[in-house]
């Protein structure tokens, strides 16, 4: 009973529909029980009336009881619908029972009107009339079957309440149902968008009273999209702020490169130029993700995947040379993506460095498109040390790197590529290139070619 009670707090349509089909049951049940007694006392009065229209017959055609044959075809005769008729005080001389046709012993001292008696062990219901003539008639019938009748007339009378209570019970449920959907489909929607997606719901399909907590859910999300937009904005501006400091600490640092140091000197400059390089990079990270974490237009056209793949490998060949990684493409095959550009490039450049930066020298970065299930599947596998299984949700994380990663970066090129895929529906994948001794890394990128988002 706890537990039932427990849900009925819990759910407003649950609560709704118990209330409704309680109601609906206490109802007929009520009228069902009225209809049932009404009708059965309806059944019985026209029965009575039967008894009285038989001693009214009697008396305006002067008729007289008969004395009770002795047939014993009488025998056959419809109990259900046998009416005695005879005159008050005869004995039958047969000493016939009731049954086989014979007289009922009725005491001749019983009053004119409607009797109940019981005569032999049966219940009879008995109407006693002096007619015209001074003569007293009796005209009775069985009280069991006068009972059966007036039970089977006043069921028939209940019987649409038994078949359309259980209807309306089922109609009420769907109909309560029906009424909750609207709300049921709104959290569905909002379940399903991606953390960008933060457009008002609409709320004209909603009832009027659920209407105001849609209201109320837009203004929420209005609020956060003002937040998140200012925040990146912030990131934006501090970024671009930054990177005039740094490209004047920068340009010093070259000029003192030219000035005769000492060795000494010199490897102190070395490695504060890598510092400069590596704030400068992760600025253009920062402002590479505040872009992309912004809303932007669908594109109005395809983007070829092999001419994203040269592009990229244009600016990345010089770093996969210094160390003397195989880098390319496999393969022919292209596949048209509907992307925007920058995106795609973004997105292939931001894997690809990170394949030629954890390769160790020597080592293979290989580039390939393809489809498969209406989709775009772009692969970068490259003969590093792989991501651990136990890291790869992690990664994707702003700022976050590998532990034991000994070389140079933001952090936030895997966060950039999960914000990118996100936006335009895209999904990355993570395994091992080399699944046996579990090292290398293949990253995969698939995009649904025939939409017209990637």
């Amino acid at each position: 009973m706890d537990g039932l009670n427990r849900r009925l707090n819990d759910s407003v349509q649950l609560k709704l529909s118990f209330t409704l089909s309680l109601a609906i049951l206490v109802v007929a049940i009520v009228a069902g029980v009225f209809s049932f007694l009404s009708a059965f006392d309806e059944a019985h009065e026209l029965q009575d009336d039967v008894l009285r229209q038989v001693a009214q017959l009697m008396d305006l055609q002067r008729l007289s009881p008969a004395p009770p044959p002795t047939d014993a075809r009488l025998k056959d005769v419809d109990e259900e619908s046998r009416v005695i008729v005879q005159r008050l005080g005869e004995v039958n001389p047969s000493a016939a029972g009731v049954d086989a046709g014979g007289t009922l012993p009725l005491p001749t001292t019983l009053a004119d009107g409607l009797h109940t008696l019981e005569v032999g062990g049966e219940t009879f219901r008995v109407l006693v009339k002096t007619t015209a003539a001074g003569e007293r008639i009796a005209v009775a019938q069985e009280s069991g079957f006068r009972n059966e009748i007036a039970r089977d007339g006043a069921l028939r009378t209940v019987m649409p309440f038994l078949i359309l209570v259980p209807v309306l019970l089922l109609i009420v449920a769907d109909l309560v149902r029906k009424m909750f959907r609207p709300i049921a489909a709104l959290s569905r929607e909002i379940d399903l968008r991606a953390d960008q997606e933060l457009h008002p719901v609409e709320d004209r399909h909603l009832p009027v009273e659920v209407r105001p907590f849609a209201v109320a859910i837009n203004r929420l999300l209005t609020r956060v999209g003002q937040s998140m937009e200012s925040q990146r904005r912030f990131v934006a501006d501090a970024a671009h702020e930054l990177r005039s400091p740094l490209t004047a600490l920068s340009l010093q640092a070259e000029r003192l490169a030219d000035a005769e140091m000492s060795g000494l000197a010199r490897d102190r400059l070395t490695v504060l130029r890598q510092g400069i390089e590596r704030g400068r990079s992760l600025l253009d990270q920062l402002l590479t993700l505040a872009k992309v974490q912004s809303a932007a237009d669908l594109p109005q056209s395809p983007v070829s995947v092999q001419s994203v793949y040269r592009r990229v490998l244009e600016d990345l060949m010089p770093l996969a040379e210094a160390k003397h990684i195989d880098i390319g493409v496999e393969g022919t095959q292209d596949a048209q993506v509907w992307a925007s550009e920058m995106d795609m490039i973004a997105v292939v450049k931001n894997l690809v460095d990170n394949a030629i930066r954890y390769t160790p020298e020597g080592g293979r970065v290989d580039l390939s498109v393809g489809t498969a299930e209406g989709r775009a599947v772009l692969c970068i596998t490259d003969t590093g040390p792989g991501i651990p299984l136990s890291e790869r949700e992690r990664v994707f994380d702003p700022f976050y790197r590998t532990l034991g990663s000994e070389q140079i970066g933001s952090g936030l090129g895997l966060s950039i590529v999960q914000a990118i895929a996100n936006r335009i529906g895209a999904e990355v994948r993570l395994d091992f290139s080399d699944r046996e001794k579990q090292t290398g890394l293949d990253a995969t990128v698939l995009c649904p070619a025939s939409a017209r988002r990637c």
